[in-house]
């Protein structure tokens, strides 16, 4: 009993105890808002849309102006003084008219009265009582729509269509479309390669008797002019000419906003800037030209960080790296990593999966377009079909043709010792990578659409055994959004690879046959076990493979999605897949968005197991699956 009171006494918390968040959610404590606001005070909110409409439309503009009230979001927090309360509910005026005009009602009537005074009525230091929450009442008369009347393009937007623009007359006449009409009209004579471009009116009148609203845009174009000087400022380690090299923007090319933006991102990328900022001159310089400045503020070159993974089937597994942004002032980059896995899964640590490499990277090599990257890794790899202990050496140059596409070429010497179905063996082998990849998708690290294709061969070379053979991969994974802002996402991937040699399985090494199972492939089944196997029922690898993986992604809330998955492959032992053993695995997935990615939970069965094979797997990490 005294064991029983010891443990409930030592998870009680004090009343005022500071509260613990993670992820935003308090798991203990109070979480007290008026902890940090001088003279607290509170408030209760009663917000009515009158008349009180029917339909979607009349649901979609409450619901609007219900998230742009600060006093309804706001009303679990104290604000600072009775004179905060009126404050407040003035700012709100204010940001509900806007509302209410981006939603094409421009005759409407907003009645804010705090304790029963209009706001308007109020002394200039009210006094509330205290003894309850301040009451606030919000009375919203939207009044009726209005539509677009006669629209009037000036200066050197005459040219444009308004239609183009959504500008038609007789449709609602939202003051966002409006703005947004003017600024992509700008945008478009800007990308004529006219750096001085601007709006130069922009004007809107509502006609209280059509209930119409008459718009006038103008827009100043200036003249075509290409890029004159580009000049860097801000930086202090990183090397002034390495960054304008490397952000491809010279002197006397065409001016292009589309390409700043690029630019901006490809320095972004390098991550040795905390903040990057292209800005053109506001005038030409003699010669016609518009001058650049690139704005760059250092973030913090050294970093070191941790991770981890985790699956029923494969254990537990962690990461460490230590890293250096800017190694001699190019942004060059020295990666530090080790890991172990297998934990849990194996009860000595002697078998436990352990890697180690250094990698260094140099961006902008030989071309501002091309990357070096110089890696040694070595590793301990103990599967389902075989343990390997290998050393690898690899130095690869890649380039980027366009933004889309990517080639890289390397030369790679592996020494692996392997034991596996066809005994232990030693292999020494030497090989030439040659990748491509096309990535569309708008977002690397939860993508909603577009798709990312990769091809990939490897001829090699494996001299003790004197064994010629390459292997031939490609892949593809596609991405569909539907419904509102894409809140069901559809995801598919199929990757396909085959392998030619002059001799046989055994000839090869087992890192290079082809296995497949696992998170990363057919989830429910262990890591590499689905594979062809021998008459004494030991996996061996094969020279073929395919898989092919389909997700629906379902966001719930915009932190947690759902996601069902079903997942299929095959490896065969001739050089083109016979589907004569295709295992599959299905399951169900729990997502948590996070900044850095989403947090991935997949539970999966396998549909036809192995004798004695695994009933299920559960996975966790970060990022998507594929």
């Amino acid at each position: 009993m005294a064991c029983l009171v010891l443990g409930v006494t030592s998870l009680t918390f004090p009343a005022d105890a500071y509260a613990f968040k993670i992820f935003g959610i308090t798991l203990w404590g109070r979480d007290d808002a008026s902890a940090d606001v001088v003279d607290p005070v509170r408030y209760s909110v009663d917000l009515t849309t009158q008349p009180k409409a029917s339909g979607k439309d009349a649901d979609d503009l409450e619901d609007a102006l219900k998230k742009s009230s600060q006093l309804l979001q706001d009303k679990s927090k104290p604000v600072s003084g009775d004179l905060g309360v009126v404050i407040k509910a003035r700012e709100d005026r204010e940001r509900l008219l806007a509302t209410l005009y981006e939603h094409s009602y421009y005759g409407g009537v907003i009645t804010i009265s705090i304790d029963g005074t209009p706001i308007d009525s109020l002394p200039p230091n009210p006094s509330f009582a205290r003894d309850k929450p301040v009451p606030v009442k919000v009375e919203i008369d939207p009044g009726p729509l209005f539509t677009l009347g006669k629209v009037n393009l000036t200066g050197d937007a005459a040219r444009l269509n308004p239609a183009t623009y959504n500008l038609v007359t007789g449709k609602p006449a939202g003051s966002l479309v409006i703005i947004k009409a003017a600024n992509k009209m700008a945008e478009d004579l800007k990308a004529e390669s006219r750096p001085l471009t601007h709006v130069s009116e922009r004007k809107v009148e509502a006609d209280h008797r059509s209930n119409t609203v008459e718009v006038t845009i103008g827009v100043s174009a200036g003249p075509v002019a290409p890029l004159g000087p580009v000049t860097v400022s801000g930086a202090k380690a990183v090397d002034p000419t390495f960054i304008q090299k490397y952000s491809r923007l010279n002197a006397g090319q065409p001016y292009s906003p589309e390409e700043l933006r690029k630019a901006a991102d490809r320095l972004r990328k390098l991550s040795v800037f905390s903040s990057v900022t292209i800005t053109p001159a506001d005038k030409l310089n003699p010669q016609g030209a518009i001058p650049l400045g690139i704005n760059v503020s250092e973030g913090k070159f050294r970093y070191f960080g941790a991770g981890a993974t985790y699956s029923t089937i494969d254990g537990a597994g962690l990461q460490g790296y230590w890293g250096h942004r800017n190694l001699f002032g190019q942004a060059e980059s020295l990666r530090i990593e080790g890991t172990v896995s297998g934990i849990g899964q194996k009860t000595n640590a002697t078998d436990f999966d352990y890697s180690a490499g250094v990698t260094f990277t140099k961006p902008g090599f030989l071309l501002p377009s091309g990357t070096l990257e110089a890696s040694i890794k070595a590793a301990t790899l103990n599967t389902d079909s075989y343990d390997a202990n290998s050393v690898t050496g690899k130095l690869g140059y890649s380039y980027e043709l366009n933004d889309y596409d990517t080639v890289s070429a390397a030369t790679a010497l592996e020494y692996a010792r392997i034991d596996d179905a066809f005994g232990r063996n030693d292999y020494l082998t030497f090989s030439v990578p040659l990748d491509y990849v096309r990535d569309t998708r708008d977002n690397k690290l939860n993508p909603t659409g577009g798709y990312r294709a990769t091809l990939s061969a490897a001829p090699s070379y494996e001299f003790l055994g004197s064994t010629v053979f390459s292997n031939f991969e490609g892949s593809i994974s596609g991405y569909y959004g539907l419904g509102q802002n894409d809140g069901v996402v559809l995801a598919g991937k199929l990757a396909a690879g085959t392998l030619f040699g002059s001799g046989g399985l055994a000839d090869v090494p087992a890192t290079r046959r082809f296995f497949t199972g696992g998170g990363g492939s057919v989830r429910g089944y262990g890591y590499q076990s689905i594979s062809p196997r021998n008459s004494a029922d030991d996996p061996t690898g094969g020279f073929s493979y395919l898989t092919a993986s389909l997700e629906t992604r379902v966001r719930i809330t915009e932190t947690i999605g759902l996601v069902p998955f079903l997942d299929v492959g095959t490896v065969s032992s001739g050089h083109v897949p016979d589907f004569s053993d295709i295992k599959a695995g299905a399951g169900i997935g729990l997502r948590y968005a996070t900044p850095f990615g989403p947090i991935r939970l997949d539970v999966a069965v396998p549909l036809n197991p192995y004798p004695n094979g695994d009933k299920y797997g559960i996975y966790v990490g970060i990022g998507q699956s594929f």
